[in-house]
């Protein structure tokens, strides 16, 4: 044990720099400036939808809350219905067995919606495409305004994309 805590001492603190501009407050502020433009103060609501994915697409949706991403801080909330939801956000590819349900999910959304395929399963069937038991890609069921690839996509390329969304719809 003592031969453990003199090499702590000796070695000191051995930790990378932490980033001069954190690309998720310039991105978060900007979302937050445009949020506030669009919707009057209030905050943009988001139903995540998981149509049979991993799960890797749910932990990034799921990490935008905690307290690192924080996203509530820069108008950005998660709702339990859809009826309250402005954006629908749909993982996975869809299988036989939520196809319903994501077609009641979306036609539960109130206009004006958004809806966002989110990691490759959800844009176009990924590794499962052809499979009996898959239906495909979200837009193989409802239409779809925008598409996040990647495997899972990370919170920050979320957070961007939804900022081109919204900067889109802003012209």
């Amino acid at each position: 044990m003592l031969r453990l805590l003199t090499q702590i001492i000796r070695t000191g603190k051995k930790t990378e720099k932490a980033p001069s501009i954190d690309p998720i407050e310039v991105v978060g502020e900007n979302l937050r400036k445009t949020i506030h433009t669009l919707y009057g103060g209030r905050s943009l609501r988001i139903r995540h939808v998981d149509a049979g994915s991993t799960n890797g697409e749910e932990y990034e949706m799921t990490a935008l809350g905690n307290a690192y991403y924080d996203v509530e801080r820069f108008g950005l909330s998660f709702v339990a219905s859809p009826r309250h939801a402005d954006i629908l956000t749909v993982s996975g590819p869809v299988t036989r067995n939520m196809e319903h349900a994501l077609k009641t999910a979306y036609e539960m959304t109130p206009e004006p919606r958004i809806v966002i395929a989110v990691g490759d399963g959800a844009i176009d069937g990924g590794i499962w495409k052809g499979s009996y038991a898959v239906v495909g890609g979200v837009k193989d069921v409802i239409p779809v305004d925008a598409e996040i690839p990647g495997d899972p996509p990370s919170p920050v390329d979320v957070l961007k994309e939804f900022l081109r969304i919204l900067e889109g719809a802003r012209k």
